[in-house]
């Protein structure tokens, strides 16, 4: 006991030291110059992201995946700035039919090439990624691409898709996965680093990565947990489970199910009628709400609430705030100019 006690001063400040790491981490991202405040307060932070130009079915057999490449990749991905009432929106379209979408090396270069652009592309408003293809979101890794590679050459290929991920999940307005289809393995975790995922009721989505003696490696066994909680995130990772539509809303995946239409396309149209409802609000507000929102999840309440303050100071003196202001007092729309 005595030994217990004897330790416990150097394990509290191990502790203290590990919060004090990820306050400055947090903190690096919340504007120029700002301090956080109170005890929090200490480390004068950089520029910040914000700143930057943006009924259940019955089951079946789980579906299959893995498709080869050996086809021409042009166009594979194809970007589309939304003009008119949807100027502002930006719609990814995967359009890889020969390989059900899969993530081959060139689809995550173009998808890597697109996201860089979009990062400081202050026109942006809001993101969503949906596929080209009836009936498919993205069936995940490329496998016959994948049985080509050596064992050195899979690690770093892996650690690509990882990161490109991640930069569509640090985006800095919304974004939306609409999935149509089949969203199995990387497919679904691309759909996981989006901010809002809706499906159609006939979709399938599941990390059936253990099946081939392998974990999810794209982000998936963090995401999942962190949507829709631990225990049942194991569950699905564990099983290999895919759920449609219906029971991934019952679970908490998806924000939104939709009877499929004709045109194949029920999430795609649920997606565009929400970037819609963003459209109208203050831009700087949305970015900064994304990061308080992302960042304050990764912490404990208090410094969370440190997160808000500090990026709420932000907010107040930018010219949109004002221009929010003068719209309501004189009963008009708002112009806001991101500013």
């Amino acid at each position: 006991m005595a030994a217990a006690v004897a330790m416990a001063p150097g394990a509290l400040g191990t502790l203290q030291a590990g919060r004090a790491r990820l306050v400055a981490v947090c903190s690096a991202r919340l504007g120029p110059g700002l301090r956080l405040p109170g005890s929090l307060a200490g480390r004068q932070v950089g520029p910040a992201i914000w700143a930057q130009g943006w009924a259940p079915a019955a089951r079946g057999p789980a579906p299959k995946r893995g498709y080869s490449s050996e086809v021409k990749t042009e166009d594979e991905l194809r970007v589309r700035h939304l003009e008119e009432e949807n100027r502002g929106i930006v719609v990814l379209g995967i359009d890889r039919a020969y390989g059900k979408n899969s993530l081959s090396k060139n689809l995550i270069k173009m998808l890597s090439k697109a996201v860089d652009a979009l990062k400081s592309d202050k026109k942006v408003r809001t993101v969503i990624i949906r596929s080209e293809v009836p009936g498919i979101f993205c069936a995940g890794a490329d496998l016959k691409e994948r049985a080509k590679m050596s064992s050195s050459e899979v690690g770093p290929f892996v650690s690509k898709i990882r990161a490109v991920i991640n930069d569509i999940a640090n985006l800095p307005v919304p974004t939306i996965a609409a999935i149509d289809g089949l969203a199995l393995g990387g497919g679904l975790e691309l759909a996981l680093a989006c901010d809002i995922r809706v499906a159609a009721s006939s979709a399938k989505m599941g990390l059936v990565e253990t099946k081939l003696a392998i974990i999810p490696g794209g982000g998936g066994t963090q995401r999942l947990p962190r949507a829709i909680g631990m225990s049942l995130a194991k569950e699905l990772i564990f099983s290999a489970r895919v759920l449609d539509g219906q029971e991934a809303k019952a679970v908490g995946l998806i924000s939104h199910v939709l009877e499929q239409n004709q045109e194949g396309d029920a999430a795609y149209r649920k997606a565009l009628d929400l970037a819609r409802e963003f459209l109208p609000q203050g831009p700087v507000a949305m970015r900064v709400a994304k990061l308080a929102i992302n960042q304050g999840m990764e912490v404990d309440l208090v410094t969370g609430l440190a997160i808000e303050e500090a990026c709420y100071a932000q907010i107040i003196p930018t010219k949109d705030r004002l221009e929010g202001l003068l719209a309501f007092k004189e009963k008009r729309p708002p112009r806001y100019k991101g500013e």
